[in-house]
């Protein structure tokens, strides 16, 4: 043990002059000064934070994940804390239709909106509207939760809902009023959500729209077209895959949301039956709950575990959205010049 004991600051020392660096770093010259090593450090910091705050999750909700199984996890419908049961599909079909709607919202306005500011609005009206666009992203969520609460739950409740009810609602089931004493529900929580991805979206769209090179315009306009047949048939095809980028990030704001939720979407574990009708969100059942529950073991893990299975549906799109993109870059250097 002795002779080991002696030999193993030399093995530790010999494995370290092996390590293979990745090229990125075997490349920067550390002797050019601090900038690099600020740089490299700052990545570094990044990318453990990443690591330690999935590591966290992932480890708190490991026993939730042991005890239930994965599968029977997401799939179940039964929850208890005091029979030690936990099941979140319900959450997840609430966080699904939630979002969807939200992005049905505050899609089309969006893509209009920033059409119009890159492409047919004056530079004066586009200067002037664009900082009030941005100055939504300032406004904290409880606000957008007070602002829902008090002034547009009876707007729901006694005009935008009943108007829906009448008009879709007796042939499409997904629009009835089922309850017509209260207007918290899906519709207003995603109605306040897609004002709060509009900017994000907005913004986005406008930069990728006035990306696209000026000479594609140009020959449009050469054979013809009109200033909005160029849009429709040139630029929003080049752009569509920055478009749909800007989706799916608008797409996770609305998914992680929390606190406007909670106010707003009624919280009842359930399956809707229309989108006037009430769900419960994962993140609105975490904030409800992670307070009450943060000192046990099991209830803890499996709030943990909720938080889990949203990071992973987050990281699900935000892989497609890379992949779209990839697949984006390379149509490009494909199109002939």
């Amino acid at each position: 043990m002795k002779g080991l004991s002696w030999k193993l600051p030399e093995k530790i020392g010999h494995m370290i002059r092996h390590i293979r660096l990745p090229e990125s770093i075997r490349h920067i010259n550390f002797q050019s000064g601090i900038p690099h090593l600020f740089f490299l450090a700052s990545v570094l910091l990044v990318a453990i934070i990443t690591i330690f705050f999935v590591a966290f999750i992932l480890y708190t909700a490991l026993p939730v994940f042991k005890s239930e199984g994965l599968i029977n996890f997401i799939t179940g419908t039964r929850w208890s804390y005091y029979e030690g049961v936990y099941g979140i599909r319900l959450f997840i079909i609430g966080t699904l239709i939630m979002t969807c709607v939200t992005l049905m919202l505050a899609v089309p306005v969006s893509v209009f909106t920033a059409m119009l500011l890159a492409e047919f609005a004056p530079p004066r009206v586009a200067s002037a509207l664009r900082p009030l666009i941005e100055l939504l992203v300032g406004i904290p969520s409880v606000v957008y939760g007070i602002l829902g609460f008090f002034v547009l739950e009876n707007v729901f409740r006694h005009h935008v809902d009943p108007f829906l009810c009448a008009a879709l609602g007796s042939f499409i089931p997904f629009f009835r009023d089922v309850d017509p004493n209260s207007g918290s529900g899906i519709l207003l929580a995603a109605t306040v959500l897609a004002v709060m991805v509009l900017p994000t979206i907005t913004s986005i769209s406008e930069d990728v729209i006035r990306s696209v090179p000026s000479k594609y315009r140009e020959a449009s306009f050469a054979l013809g077209a009109t200033r909005w047949e160029t849009m429709k048939k040139v630029v929003l095809p080049i752009s569509s895959s920055g478009i749909l980028t800007a989706t799916i990030i608008g797409m996770l704001r609305a998914m992680g949301e929390a606190t406007a939720v909670v106010m707003l979407v009624g919280n009842a574990a359930k399956v809707p039956a229309s989108i006037t009708d009430t769900a419960y969100p994962m993140t609105a059942k975490i904030l409800n709950e992670i307070c009450y529950y943060v000192a046990m073991d099991e209830p803890r893990s499996a709030l943990f575990g909720v938080a889990a299975v949203l990071f992973a549906m987050q990281f699900f799109f935000v892989c497609a959205m890379r992949l779209v993109g990839g697949w984006d870059r390379i149509r490009l250097s494909t199109r002939p010049n």
